[in-house]
């Protein structure tokens, strides 16, 4: 049984599910911010997964680098799987463009954050849910 981890749930607003991951959209509208969280039960590290759930989770972060890529045209796309603070796994797919407030460091920790309104983060999870759809 899958259940995501109270502190992604507190920070994020579900975007939709692919065949492996849950796809998270960050509550900061600083970053285009999408977080995938593979969809198994206690899964902490990538090379934990089996093999079949690895390579599910190299193209649905590819497809989520194609979503932002597709929306927002970064400079620079940012994969992470930290999990420092939050144990279940989770990877980060994060739009960068020169001179946003944390750049070129790492979004993390850099103390810039701006939660978006309901309305517009209601609106963006329904465009993004839409380029999943369309973005193969």
């Amino acid at each position: 049984m899958f259940s995501l981890n109270e502190r992604l749930r507190a920070d994020t607003r579900p975007v939709t599910d692919l065949g492996l991951c849950r796809v998270l959209l960050m509550n900061n509208r600083l970053w285009p911010w999408l977080i995938l969280v593979p969809m198994r039960e206690s899964a902490v590290e990538i090379h934990r997964l089996d093999e079949e759930d690895q390579a599910t989770l190299m193209r649905e972060i590819a497809q989520a680098s194609r979503v932002v890529e597709r929306l927002y045209s970064p400079d620079k796309m940012n994969v992470g799987a930290l999990g420092n603070m939050v144990p279940q796994l989770h990877v980060h797919v994060i739009g960068r463009t020169r001179g946003d407030p944390a750049w070129p460091g790492p979004v993390w920790g850099s103390g810039h954050a701006e939660p978006y309104e309901a309305a517009e983060a209601d609106a963006l999870v329904e465009r993004l849910a839409e380029a999943f759809r369309t973005t193969p």
